[in-house]
């Protein structure tokens, strides 16, 4: 009998070595390398496939063009980061950390599913189906009609997934799942790539769309090897504070729609909520007449969003000065304080900074650097910003306001809201009905303006 031998397989890159070494040699990543069992027989795989070996080569040209059907969940804003809805044969990846909501939203989607007409199998390797149930009572969703399995081994999975004739399959979750061809426990680095790789042969083969949970590391990042995404067509991460009622859902990959798109829910007693216009969602706890608080429209996907930026300065406690950012990357925060004190004449080296970003959203479009400075002047000097303005612009080493992309689209949904005036760059040569536009050279105008 053939011995059964192992491999040291990065996490990072999915380079393999034939030994442990502290260092990858194919992305130089350090302590990423994993042991890897690897059965001699992995069994007849060739028996599994539906024939789509013997289909010779087309060319495109002869090939149809035909709209691809989507199933329609009827959560908005899941079917919104989707691209329209869910793809046949498509494998869907949703990873988020413990208790964000992901078996809450992808059990509703089941049940909206079935009752649509379209035969779902929900399989979950962490809870009984009698525990599942006790979850579901709770919703006000028709779940009754869902197929659950509660199983972890990926060959009766497949089995109950054909006999059942199932359009979407779920797996909750993919850490959980073994095939008996590899040794080794689930979770490890061979059992996540080979359950994956098999699932997504099931979902091109035989046609069902397959959604698959993933478990978040510390680093926030999905656990098991990074070529776990590139697999799958589309990777969701759920995103949100415990303690907060809003919960993103950011499209990180779509092959079948536009990436970084987001979905807003609202965390409720009877489970998610779609929350249709996230823009006044996120204004919604705005208090008005406060200084350090400034508004932005952040564009992420093709949807443009408010949110409210807010800043507090005040003298140092201790001997070195704090920077405490929440939702914004902490060296932009520096590189910002540092041109607004080198070009803008305003001395903030010496006190704490505090800043903010309202309802758990990230600051990452440059577009958003005007914003925060704004907060950060009307702090510093204890002026109020006006209710009505909207601050649009990046902002460079040398104070200058630069312009910014998709303007038209973040003015017309900054009108709807309510906003009457902009301050952006002044080389951003746009129009908007109903809205005052305020150019800007530098940040020293800027500063000017709030502080009278």
């Amino acid at each position: 009998m053939a011995r059964d031998r192992s491999v040291y397989r990065c996490t990072d890159c999915g380079a393999e070595h034939p030994k442990w070494a502290g260092r990858c040699d194919g992305c130089g990543a350090w302590n990423t390398l994993v042991e890897e069992p690897v059965a001699a027989h992995r069994g007849d795989r060739a028996a599994a496939r539906t024939g789509m070996a013997d289909r010779p080569p087309v060319r495109l040209a002869d090939l149809r063009h035909e709209t691809l059907a989507r199933w329609q969940t009827g959560l908005g804003e899941l079917d919104f980061v989707l691209g329209g809805g869910v793809v046949p044969g498509s494998l869907v990846l949703v990873g988020g950390e413990p208790g964000i909501g992901k078996s809450t939203l992808l059990l509703q989607c089941a049940g909206r599913l079935e009752a649509a007409g379209v035969p779902t199998l929900y399989v979950s390797g962490e809870e009984s189906p009698e525990q599942i149930r006790l979850r579901a009572a709770r919703l006000a969703e028709p779940v009754d009609a869902v197929h659950v399995l509660g199983e972890t081994a990926l060959e009766p999975i497949l089995h109950h997934a054909g006999a059942l004739g199932a359009r979407v399959v779920i797996v909750d979750s993919i850490q959980t799942t073994y095939t008996t061809d590899l040794e080794g426990a689930p979770g490890n680095v061979g059992q996540v790539r080979e359950c994956a790789a098999r699932l997504m042969r099931f979902a091109k083969e035989a046609g069902p769309a397959v959604f698959l949970v993933g478990h978040v590391t510390k680093g926030g990042g999905i656990a098991g090897p990074r070529t776990l995404e590139h697999i799958v067509d589309t990777v969701l991460y759920f995103e949100g504070e415990a303690t907060l009622d809003h919960r993103l859902l950011r499209a990180v990959k779509n092959r079948f729609g536009p990436a970084d798109e987001i979905g807003v829910f609202r965390m409720t007693g009877a489970g998610l909520e779609p929350v249709a216009d996230p823009a006044a969602a996120f204004l919604a706890g705005r208090a008005g007449g406060i200084s350090g608080s400034a508004v932005t429209a952040l564009l992420e996907g093709s949807r443009p969003v408010l949110v409210e930026i807010q800043a507090l300065a005040s003298r140092p406690g201790f001997g070195t000065p704090q920077r405490v950012a929440t939702g914004l990357d902490q060296r932009r925060l520096a590189v910002l304080l540092a041109v607004l004190e080198r070009r803008g004449g305003l001395p903030v080296g010496q006190l704490d900074v505090f800043v903010n970003v309202t309802g758990g959203v990230r600051l990452v479009d440059p577009a958003t650097d005007l914003a925060v400075l704004a907060a950060l002047i009307s702090a510093v000097h204890d002026r109020v910003v006006p209710p009505d303005a909207l601050f649009l612009g990046e902002v460079g080493l040398g104070g200058e306001v630069r312009p910014v992309a998709v303007v038209e689209r973040r003015l017309a949904e900054a009108a709807r809201q309510g906003f009457h005036r902009v301050y952006l760059s002044a080389r951003s040569h746009v129009r908007a009905e109903g809205i005052e536009v305020i150019g800007l050279e530098g940040i020293g105008e800027l500063g000017t303006r709030l502080a009278a």
